[in-house]
């Protein structure tokens, strides 16, 4: 690891920049902050987020967790990033490649992907739950990030945002599963579409429901040109404001 790690983590009650602020008082700016979705769904991709706020166009108010934000804020929110961040980008992991190599390996990969296809260098990276080995900048694992940093907040929202909207894009391929309520996760509605029809080519086939679905269903095939794959799977999105 490069440079000096934070010498004490700030209070939950300095609000949202208080991490981008001392890292910044310690002379590492800008922060990047790196967040995942679709980590406990078993369909559709893993998509991880990477946003610099510091040097963009102006606080963006409101950052939070994606997850206790409504899909309408969400949406507002994702617009004001991507328009007014220092940098940001979103990697799309297929649900293939999680079969092929396992959940959390695809989730560090993901995140070195995502920060380095962002077009400015972070100084120091934040994120989410738990440590990324590898990066060239130092960086910090932060408990509930997506609660207590702003980069983040903003990351998670980036990554929430594009995998909602590829779920409701595999709503109106494999209509029966119902992807356009649920994303993917498990629910009981999910869980009788599984049982009923058997797993899709987007499910996870390396997860236990799934498989009992497989077994109980008999072979899937794939449908024609999908590969198993995610519209624009693999892809990397950003842009800088």
């Amino acid at each position: 690891m490069k440079g000096r790690p934070l010498r004490f983590t700030p209070r939950r009650d300095a609000g949202m920049h208080a991490y981008e602020r001392a890292l910044e008082h310690g002379g590492f700016s800008p922060v990047a902050g790196v967040d995942e979705a679709g980590r406990g769904a078993c369909a559709g991709p893993l998509v991880v987020g990477a946003v610099i706020l510091q040097g963009g166009r102006g606080r963006i108010e409101g950052l939070t967790d994606s997850k206790l934000l409504t899909p309408s804020r969400r949406e507002e929110l994702y617009a004001e990033i991507t328009k007014r961040a220092y940098a940001w980008s979103a990697v799309i992991i297929p649900c293939h490649d999680i079969d092929r190599i396992g959940l959390h390996r695809c989730n560090i990969t993901g995140m070195r992907r995502a920060l380095a296809a962002l077009d400015k260098r972070p100084a120091y990276v934040l994120s989410d739950g738990f440590p990324v080995p590898g990066l060239e900048a130092p960086s910090l694992a932060v408990i509930k990030g997506d609660q207590v940093a702003a980069c983040v907040a903003a990351a998670s929202i980036i990554a929430k945002v594009t995998r909602d909207r590829i779920m409701v894009d595999l709503h109106e391929r494999y209509p029966a599963y119902g992807f356009d309520l649920h994303k993917g996760y498990v629910t009981r509605a999910h869980g009788a579409a599984l049982a009923e029809h058997g797993p899709c080519p987007e499910h996870r086939f390396s997860y236990v429901n799934v498989g009992r679905a497989l077994r109980n269903n008999g072979d899937v095939a794939l449908g024609e040109g999908t590969e198993g794959e995610v519209p624009g799977g693999g892809r990397t999105e950003g842009a800088r404001a």
